[in-house]
């Protein structure tokens, strides 16, 4: 999602509202909010055969045949809510009891858990971790959560206090070249507190002429840099920092929020890039931050006219399955932008956005507003149960989860 710099949320908002979702996408909203990337979340008609095409819904592609073999195998005992469970990553704000999610951890086997709003001390957020693990376990036939957080550097960070260090922008860690180096340092960090996924690194580049009037990437430096090289550089020094130190990288927000003006948590306005085509240079440092080996990608939540007029980008197959899984050949987890309070997708019904998202290619659907869940996951089942494409989808998309997990240590055969 957009990120926003990660503020003190309410302890009066209920576990239903998202608070500061910056964790998210596109950028900071609400000044310490930042949830999972500027989605900044960031849809035209696909310049290459290869996106425009409708292709068959994409099959399980494990990293490796022994943790592939796993996750189908883990993927063969669970019930079709669990596997559905499985594609659904629920936030969990600051400030709250863990075990306020014991309910959507329980009654819809949420697979995730995104950390929002401002999470003070190691203690604290090693014992949330600790609480919902087992919960999880019990829920979804022992397999574990993933848990993610928004921890870029600079304004966007949402582990403060005891145990986690205040990391320079990712603008300035350009600079220096030192993506690489903070990288180890926030995986060290964040392992220690069992969350296994930094919703980092940015990954969108943001000219240097346009980044005060860029709302979600630009205007608080989270960009590495002005040009696709330099980006691409501190990229591949992220990815590696994060994953050699145990703790997945996301990519984000793809296939670019550097162009749009907008945050799409905070508006649908100024959110449409006119401008990227299925052959961009700003597409390269994914592509590189792919060939490295980042395990998820976020998908952004604005409108990419030229390569898919009718959709935005969580709902477009030409864009996650044409561009990112067959052009630029990932095969790993596609993880949504905030879809649950970002006004981006304001439109869209909350069942839509789950379905819609796994359909174009998805694999876990984000959301900051556990009011969203029981939806979201019940339409994911209803459709699943119906149509036996969707259902496969659904299982390809949960095998690429389970795989990550049993790389992670929180699922084992």
């Amino acid at each position: 999602m957009p990120r926003r710099p990660a503020v003190a949320a309410s302890t009066a908002v209920a576990l239903g509202v998202l608070g500061t979702l910056s964790a998210c996408s596109s950028g900071p909203g609400p000044a310490d909010g930042s949830t999972t990337t500027a989605a900044a979340s960031p849809t035209t008609t696909p310049t290459s055969s290869s996106t425009s095409a409708a292709p068959a819904p994409p099959s399980p592609a494990p990293t490796t045949a022994a943790t592939g073999s796993c996750a189908q195998r883990l993927l063969a005992k669970l019930a079709l809510e669990q596997k559905v469970g499985q594609l659904v990553m629920v936030g969990a704000q600051s400030g709250l009891s863990p075990d306020r999610l014991d309910p959507v951890l329980r009654d819809q086997q949420a697979g995730g858990i995104v950390l929002l709003g401002n999470w003070t001390g190691a203690a604290n957020v090693s014992a949330a971790t600790k609480h919902w693990q087992p919960v999880a376990r019990a829920a979804a036939a022992g397999v574990g959560l993933l848990v993610a957080v928004d921890q870029e550097g600079g304004q966007v960070r949402h582990l403060r206090g005891a145990g986690f260090t205040a990391t320079p922008s990712a603008l300035s860690q350009g600079r220096a070249g030192a993506a690489g180096a903070h990288a180890t340092t926030v995986a060290r960090e964040l392992e220690a507190v069992g969350v296994n996924v930094a919703l980092a690194p940015v990954t969108d580049t943001v000219a240097a002429s346009f980044a005060s009037r860029n709302a979600p990437i630009g205007a608080y430096q989270r960009e590495y840099g002005s040009d696709a090289t330099t980006v691409s550089r501190s990229v591949v020094a992220a990815v590696r920092g994060l994953q050699d130190g145990g703790v997945s990288a996301t990519l984000k927000h793809f296939p670019g929020l550097g162009r749009v003006t907008g945050n799409t948590d905070l508006t649908a306005n100024g959110t449409t890039d006119s401008t990227t085509t299925a052959n961009d240079a700003y597409l390269e440092p994914f592509r590189a931050g792919i060939q490295a080996g980042a395990d998820l990608v976020m998908a952004s939540s604005a409108l990419y006219p030229k390569l898919d007029p009718a959709n935005r980008a969580p709902f477009s197959r030409p864009i996650l399955t044409g561009l990112l899984r067959e052009q630029l050949g990932f095969d790993g987890v596609v993880i949504s932008d905030d879809l649950g309070a970002a006004r981006a997708v304001a439109d869209v019904p909350p069942a839509e956005r789950a379905t819609r998202f796994v359909a174009a290619g998805g694999d876990v659907v984000l959301t900051g507003l556990t009011s969203t869940v029981p939806a979201m996951a019940g339409a994911l089942r209803d459709r699943a149960a119906a149509e036996p494409a969707f259902a496969a989808q659904v299982d390809a998309a949960a095998t690429r989860v389970l795989d990550l997990k049993v790389r992670r240590g929180v699922a084992t055969c």
